[in-house]
């Protein structure tokens, strides 16, 4: 038996030094509830096992505020899912540069939900209340817990931690420790390959969306003549461009030609939108064709 030391890839430094591991818990109320009473009346007038089925009941039947907070959670998680990166199945990559943005718009996100949960709470006695109507003979007082109890059943937390790259020390065999390296490289070296991958598809759509919006289409008018009308383009759509650009350039995950070609993309279309917002693009054809020219000589570079 030997003891050797199991060094962290280079690339897994790089990842811990440009970003963290972040993930979200959005707790919700489910408000249902299994009946067996109802369900050994139905198994019973089907003449089935009592195991054969259940009878879940809708505590809110669809209350609307309720729905708010449930789909506000699923709001949150799609921000979560553009604003970061895959990492495992329970943690995203967040870079480093991103995360005053990212904190920023967390803290919006949590005052919305927990407003939406106040909400729901202020009305929840008058919408138990009108339950007894909606749910007929199903309606048991007992179903429905104290207000206290509720709000405690929703949650809105963010996680944060450091990407590991501690040495791994442990007395195993030579063979099983050129192994474990192994299978760490691949692992990180996957981890860098997906980051770089989605990074490449956001550029690529964002391009295609710029070059999109850049450009004209035809319309008929209400005399039957057809006219040419330039596509309207976004405030959000530059910044959102202008800010991946920033990503890429600080966030250096490895040295390979994808990387480096990303990078020189990166860095032209940054160029390209130097100085330019929206507006002009509105009021100027110059500046508007110019930008879609430049756009679509980098989207060129991924054909």
């Amino acid at each position: 038996m030997y003891n050797f030391e199991i060094q962290a890839p280079s690339h897994l430094t790089s990842l811990a030094t440009s970003g963290m591991l972040v993930s979200v818990d959005v707790n919700v109320w489910s408000a249902t509830k299994q009946d067996r009473v109802i369900s050994n009346e139905v198994t019973s007038s089907k003449k089935a096992d009592a195991n054969a089925g259940r009878f879940v009941k809708n505590l809110l039947a669809n209350n609307p505020h309720h729905k708010d907070i449930a789909n506000y959670r699923q709001t949150i998680y799609n921000w979560l899912n553009r604003s970061t990166y895959r990492w495992n199945n329970s943690q995203e990559y967040l870079p480093t540069v991103n995360l005053e943005d990212f904190k920023s718009e967390w803290d919006k996100h949590e005052k919305e939900f927990y407003r939406l949960v106040d909400v729901f709470c202020d009305k929840y006695d008058y919408i138990k209340s009108n339950m007894a109507f909606s749910q007929g003979d199903m309606y048991d007082e007992q179903d429905y817990p104290e207000v206290s109890e509720v709000r405690a059943k929703f949650g809105c937390r963010l996680y944060v931690s450091e990407v590991p790259t501690q040495d791994f020390r442990c007395q195993v065999s030579q063979d099983l420790a050129d192994d474990l390296r192994l299978s760490y490289e691949r692992q990180t070296q996957e981890i860098v390959k997906n980051v770089l991958h989605q990074q490449t598809e956001r550029v690529i759509d964002v391009l295609e969306s710029i070059s999109h919006c850049c450009g004209t289409h035809e319309v008929t008018t209400k005399d039957g003549k057809t006219t040419t009308k330039k596509r309207k383009i976004y405030d959000t759509t530059i910044e959102k461009a202008k800010g991946l650009c920033r990503t890429i350039a600080q966030t250096k995950l490895c040295d390979t030609e994808d990387s480096r070609r990303l990078l020189e993309v990166a860095q032209a279309l940054d160029n390209a939108l130097t100085g330019i917002d929206s507006e002009k693009i509105r009021v100027s054809d110059f500046t508007r064709d110019k930008l879609k020219t430049n756009v679509d000589s980098i989207l060129s570079k991924f054909n």
